[in-house]
């Protein structure tokens, strides 16, 4: 087995973790622009996502990025 750093022209390979897929889409914290609440909506999203307090649609699937219909605070989990 080798130990220490590769050579020069030996490239590194990406660590991969057998049996887990890794995810195309990130998460946003979501504030609704009608009670305030802040809620974490998948960027992909396949379903409408509504608010959990007040039931206003925060975002809509559009086939592949979810359209996000309200303000967006940050990106919570990038992948």
């Amino acid at each position: 087995m080798w130990q220490g750093p590769p050579p020069r022209g030996m490239a590194r390979r990406p660590t991969r973790v057998p049996g887990v897929i890794p995810m195309a889409g990130n998460f946003y914290s979501v504030r609704c622009s009608d009670c305030e609440n802040e809620q974490t909506v998948f960027g992909k999203a396949s379903s409408e996502v509504a608010c959990a307090v007040c039931g206003t649609t925060l975002a809509r699937p559009t086939g592949g990025k979810a359209e996000i219909e309200h303000e967006i605070l940050e990106t919570v989990e990038s992948r």
